[in-house]
């Protein structure tokens, strides 16, 4: 994938923040590479709490108890995802 530029304008507190990150006293060379690394950071984040979201959801269908479990067969799944009465 060829390299894109983009044009970010930032003022005040958060061009603030930036300058801090970057250069000697930051903990990155360029903001590239600062704005890189906190996108990468925002990835991950969306990817763990997605991640979070099924375990919760695999947790909560693990500990029910099996007798509170309905036997489907096949029809009735296909019935009931297109909409069919039983």
């Amino acid at each position: 994938m060829p390299h894109t530029t983009m044009t970010v304008r930032l003022s005040g507190t958060l061009r603030d923040v930036v300058a801090a990150n970057v250069g000697k006293t930051g903990s990155y060379e360029n903001v590239s590479e600062y704005i890189r690394d906190l996108i990468r950071r925002d990835q991950a984040s969306k990817e763990k709490q997605a991640f979070d979201r099924l375990k919760a959801e695999l947790e909560l269908a693990f500990s029910t108890p099996e007798s509170s479990y309905v036997a489907l067969t096949a029809s009735d799944i296909i019935k009931r995802n297109q909409g069919s009465p039983e």
